[in-house]
């Protein structure tokens, strides 16, 4: 049900916080400092966030954001309050009033004052870890794991941090020994593991440590206002242009190794064959004859700089094969590198057949990832620049050719992206009219309209919302239900209503290479066409389905400093449809299907032993305890699997039956992605139950023409190219 985050990086792709990177670089040992650079893009950061010609709400950077940002900092480094004691927060509480001031003058001295700190604690932590690695334990005790230590007091003296970390130590041997693991692999995992959290601190970068403390000051004023350094700058482009020049290839890190976990089909490497998943990574050589650089121990991002290059241009991997042991023979193999589309993460297709009181309705589904554009294409009026609105029409063309009889936009877990996609996206699916109106910082509205006439599919269409559907999700989805245009299914959505730009700190000094990141600002308010805004409320569906997350736990409204729900004048739009009348028709058809869909009542089982899970912010440490709880989830996965049979329902058995207690990069890596993908075949019982909910509304409406009368009340939708009547 909720997908694994992996510790990936594709060719070019890099984490956006300090906590994600690994690899080698300078010993902190003898403690980072910032540079010149740094302090000169501080000072160009503090000047937009503190000017209103730039930012939305911006906050005078004095004593009360100084505090703010202290504590935000502290929460980067420590969130869990394991590391850093009482004594020094109460040395650093020096600067609590005082960043502001060092801030203005680009002096950041303290906050790697700070940083420092932190490695040398970290280092006490993991020698005490491993320390401990080797002691028995008594899992016959009553006693409990905090999972959520975020509000906790800090440790008062190191006899505390002690006994937690006892107990945290205890917590990871007891899952290891629970998934049948052998006391002897059980040390040696441990010990490797938290000497691997060791190196991953100790290799952090002075820009790293940097960029942490810049997000610190941003997210004090706003939480989507951020700081991103130029290489943070470039995967960002990357991301949204869905596009790189390299190899093609998902790279991880695991012990000292970086290893390939996947490789991009019809890519460099692909096309090589040569190179295959879970092959590692020893040295990286620029051209044919250039010298071999020895990369064992890097940071995953630095050895994705050394493979990424121009197009046509030639880069060499030594590789230690996947099948052969740590002494065994290195192959070496010569790879042109070439520009890939990065496939995975655009708009798809697919079709479901949905039975009906009437038959089987054909019900086309897009998947969008995200809002996506190839923004400096788009600036050269390239005219094959990427973007996710000409995707969506090249698959709607298709899907209508494929005469599907309705469309399920899926929007879960879409972030958001451009702007201008949103609005033309939108204009996909209406013939012209207002979308989104956007507020300025000096109160001036603007309507950004779709103004291209005509519409790429005029038939039913519904859009399938979670709560992590966000931003440029949320104005599509607000649109189409303020429109009357289609249904809206699913969760209420994450509740993001502001916009932002990212200002590139280079284009004053003109620097010619990129020195000083940008910044991402928030510079708007955006509101619906009926005047609302989204911003806390989010879009409410039309029908919905149980709640994953609780909107205190996660959401626009878990932000502490979040700009407050605020309405407008509405803007004149057309009312194609009003599914009112239809609403409790749909509803009542609902929720009969999915007391008979056991896949349906397996996730709200998940759902629900989920949330009491994150209320719970406990675990019991007695071995006893757990073994039930395991026992438990293993009969209620096979009994599930043994339905499924039953059933004839083609899914595939789950890689790991229960918690393995191994982290990403512990496990056999090309054995770990190969499961994913099978994972990822599994049953969608949210996005077929949202086809059989549009299959209804056209079998309804077909049928009864007094209510699709009623319906479609406000227009005349057949003239418009509107109708949902057969």
């Amino acid at each position: 049900m909720f997908k694994r985050l992996g510790l990936l990086l594709l060719v070019a792709l890099l984490p956006f916080t300090m906590a994600a990177q690994s690899g080698p670089g300078p010993s902190a040992d003898v403690g980072l400092a910032p540079t010149a650079d740094q302090a000169g893009a501080a000072r160009l950061v503090y000047g937009l966030l503190s000017d209103s010609r730039y930012h939305y709400k911006p906050r005078p950077l004095d004593d009360a954001l100084s505090a703010e940002i202290h504590k935000r900092y502290l929460d980067a480094l420590d969130g869990e309050r394991l590391f850093f004691l009482a004594e020094d927060i109460q040395k650093f509480d020096v600067w609590r009033t005082r960043l502001d001031d060092a801030i203005r003058a680009g002096n950041l001295q303290p906050a790697f004052d700070i940083f420092n700190v932190y490695v040398q604690r970290v280092g006490e932590r993991v020698a005490h870890a491993r320390a401990l690695v080797g002691k028995d334990f008594d899992f016959g005790k009553d006693e409990t794991w905090r999972l959520d230590r975020k509000d906790q007091p800090w440790a008062a003296d190191r006899a505390e941090l002690d006994e937690l970390w006892r107990q945290y130590v205890k917590n990871d041997v007891l899952r290891l020994k629970l998934a049948g693991r052998k006391d002897e692999e059980i040390r040696k995992t441990l010990d490797k593991r938290y000497a691997n959290l060791e190196t991953r601190i100790r290799q952090l970068k002075s820009e790293d440590v940097f960029q942490t403390f810049m997000n610190a000051y941003a997210t004090a004023i706003e939480p989507h206002t951020g700081y991103m350094t130029p290489r943070t700058s470039e995967n960002f482009n990357i991301s949204m242009r869905l596009s790189l020049e390299g190899i093609g290839a998902v790279l991880q890190r695991q012990d000292e190794f970086i290893v390939i976990r996947s490789i991009v089909p019809g890519g460099p490497a692909a096309m090589s064959g040569k190179v295959k998943p879970g092959d590692r990574i020893v040295a990286v050589g620029q051209g044919r004859s250039g010298p071999m650089t020895d990369v064992v121990g890097w940071r995953v991002d630095d050895v994705v700089d050394l493979i990424r290059g121009p197009k046509d241009s030639v880069v060499r991997l030594e590789l230690l094969p996947a099948e052969a042991g740590l002494d065994g023979k290195h192959e070496q193999v010569a790879i042109v590198r070439d520009k890939i589309k990065l496939e995975e993460q655009a708009a798809k297709r697919s079709i479901l057949t949905i039975d009906t009181g009437d038959g089987q309705r054909r019900i086309g589904v897009i998947t969008l990832p995200t809002f996506y554009q190839d923004f400096d294409a788009r600036r050269r009026n390239d005219p094959d620049y990427t973007s996710a609105t000409r995707d969506v029409a090249r698959l709607l063309a298709e899907l209508k050719a494929e005469r599907v009889d309705g469309v399920v936009m899926d929007l879960r877990n879409n972030g958001g992206g451009s702007l201008n996609e949103a609005i033309e996206l939108t204009g996909l699916f209406i013939d012209s009219g207002p979308v989104v109106q956007v507020r300025e910082a000096g109160g001036r509205v603007s309507v950004e309209s779709d103004r291209s006439g005509g519409v790429a599919w005029d038939g039913p269409l519904a859009v399938l919302t979670n709560r992590a559907s966000a931003s440029a999700s949320e104005i599509f989805a607000a649109a189409i239900q303020d429109y009357g245009r289609g249904l809206i299914i699913g969760e209420q959505t994450f509740g993001k209503g502001t916009v932002q730009n990212l200002i590139d700190l280079d284009r004053w000094p003109r620097n010619e290479t990129p020195r000083f990141g940008q910044v991402r600002l928030t510079v708007a308010q955006f509101f619906r066409p009926t005047g609302g805004s989204t911003q806390h409320k989010g879009v409410l569906p039309d029908i919905q389905f149980p709640v994953t997350l609780d909107a205190s736990e996660y959401g626009e409204s878990s932000y502490d400093n979040a700009l407050p729900w605020t309405k407008i004048a509405p803007v004149p739009h057309p009312r194609l449809g009003d599914f009112g009348p239809l609403l409790p028709l749909l509803a009542e058809r609902h929720e009969a299907r999915v007391a008979e869909d056991p896949e349906f009542q397996w996730w709200r089982e998940d759902v629900a032993e989920y949330r009491a899970q994150r209320a719970r912010k406990e675990i019991s440490l007695n071995i006893d305890v757990r073994r039930a709880e395991r026992e438990r989830i293993e009969a209620r996965r096979r009994a599930r699997e043994e339905a499924r049979k039953a059933l004839g329902i083609d899914a595939p058995s789950l890689a790991r039956s229960s918690d393995d207690g191994l982290q990403a990069d512990e496990r056999d890596v090309a054995a770990d992605a190969a499961a994913e993908r099978e994972e990822e075949r599994r049953p969608d019982a949210l996005l077929r139950e949202s086809a059989a909910i549009l299959a209804d509304a056209i079998e309804l409406l077909s049928r009864d023409h007094q209510l699709a009368s009623r319906v479609h009340a406000h227009v005349q939708a057949e003239r418009r190219g509107f109708a949902w009547v057969d």
